[in-house]
């Protein structure tokens, strides 16, 4: 597996304002999840306590499903979500504020939702070969070519993002897929008291959510035990206090990214060192890891 990322980022922008009929949906498949981010990287349970013993709790955000046909299922809000033995399942992944990007080979700066972690100026992920990296993201898109799946590398292709998937031979290593038989308690996780939800689920549909609200979810998973539908309580209760208490970098970023931010693909409206200057007020200066450049890589 070769890939060509320099200029690209579209695994980790939404980028579907640019070329939507390339990019497609974010809510295809048997079980559609009730928000539409875009390419969201499910973290696994020790990924989670990971971020959150890094004081990165609200950085993280839950996604619920609908249900496919035959799907046990429980009814929250008026929506119904997809659940086993009656609790609804969800993943957790890192959320995406609007920032000033120009990705897949575009010269262009739009606001466009990316990744908390990624850098806007140069395209780089700030935690790339930190321990917190997340399997998802180190893997892509390795799981996708062994299943024949379309990658997001050839989406962005077929958008005219430029050549990115130059090998597409799959890494002889990789680690198990997100999901599967082996992914309830450890990437697929069911939240252990259903009405607890009340009046949660429809902001989360509607991308309102509170921080207390995601860090309910962020508790549960990091309470979850591998294998089963088991959730630690004490530890759901630890947990989810540390990531409503969180106050970190990248949660103050995202306040201040969505206070800033233009419509949905807007073309930022200032120019290359005023952007520099933005990034390093909102990100850099306020303890973002930074990045190498492409230079070093080359």
């Amino acid at each position: 597996m070769e890939l060509r990322c320099e200029g690209c980022a579209g695994c980790c922008v939404d980028w579907r304002p640019l070329a939507p009929e390339a990019a497609g949906s974010g809510r295809g498949g048997r079980r559609p999840p009730l928000d539409d981010v875009y390419g969201l990287a499910p973290l696994t349970r020790d990924e989670v306590v990971s971020f959150l013993d890094r004081g990165l709790g609200d950085v993280m955000t839950p996604r619920l499903f609908e249900p496919a046909e035959g799907d046990d299922r429980v009814r929250i809000d008026g929506i119904d979500l997809a659940a086993v033995g009656g609790r609804p399942v969800f993943v957790v992944g890192l959320r995406k504020p609007p920032k000033p990007v120009a990705p897949i080979g575009t010269g262009t700066v739009r606001w466009l939702d990316a990744c908390v972690f990624l850098d806007p100026t140069t395209l780089q992920c700030r935690i790339h070969g930190d321990d917190v990296y997340p399997r998802t993201c180190s893997s892509y898109p390795g799981h996708n070519l062994a299943l024949d799946a379309k990658t997001e590398c050839e989406r962005v292709e077929a958008g005219g993002g430029g050549e990115r998937l130059l090998d597409d031979t799959p890494p002889a290593d990789l680690p198990a897929p997100a999901f599967g038989p082996q992914a309830l308690g450890s990437t697929v996780f069911a939240y252990p008291d259903p009405a607890d939800l009340e009046g949660v689920v429809a902001l989360l549909r509607d991308e309102e959510a509170t921080d207390d609200d995601r860090a309910r979810f962020v508790g549960a998973a990091a309470g979850s035990r591998p294998g089963s539908l088991s959730v630690d309580p004490d530890r759901m209760a630890d947990a989810r206090s540390r990531a409503g208490d969180a106050d970190s970098w990248a949660g103050d970023a995202i306040r201040d990214w969505h206070e800033r931010a233009g419509a949905d693909g807007e073309v930022v409206d200032f120019d290359d060192d005023a952007r520099e200057r933005l990034v390093r007020g909102v990100e850099d200066d306020v303890g973002a890891p930074g990045t190498p450049g492409w230079d070093d890589l080359a």
